[in-house]
């Protein structure tokens, strides 16, 4: 049975918490690729943005419907939901903009269960740690490509 480690990319790209918007455009322009890994200075992951995120970044904000009871004016939505949308569209750099609960898997992980996560929560890509440490990922076309082994 194939693990995580026989299918994972070891060589992985990541970025740093201070890494603006327009950098990490950059990358995902020329590297062609949807997940970039935030690491710290000593290589743990500390978060994940996808070219999804920046994607929302670019939509308008939306306004919760809100309900005007005499003098209060309750939002439906809850005020945590706005707060996260404006967060996530002034977001400036890796850090500010970046997922920090952030499914992983073990390079001793079988390469089964890592294609199960992805599948049942709809991930393209997942970090491969030990402990803390970034040392791989897995991507789907990773998944597809040990089918021919």
């Amino acid at each position: 049975m194939l693990t995580v480690a026989d299918i994972m990319t070891s060589n992985v790209v990541t970025i740093k918490g201070t890494t603006t918007v327009r950098e990490m455009a950059g990358i995902f322009d020329t590297m062609r690729f949807g997940t970039l890994p935030v690491v710290d200075e000593v290589g743990n992951l500390t978060g994940i943005v996808t070219a999804s995120d920046l994607v929302e970044q670019d939509r308008p904000l939306h306004i919760p419907t809100v309900i005007s009871l005499f003098d209060w004016i309750i939002p439906l939505e809850g005020e945590s939901s706005l707060q996260r949308d404006l967060d996530k569209i002034t977001a400036q750099t890796a850090s500010e903009l970046a997922s920090t609960d952030v499914v992983t898997v073990a390079p001793s992980d079988l390469a089964s269960s890592a294609a199960e996560i992805m599948s049942s929560k709809k991930l393209h890509a997942l970090p491969v740690v030990e402990g803390k440490k970034l040392v791989g990922i897995v991507s789907r076309i990773d998944i597809i490509r040990s089918m021919n082994r």
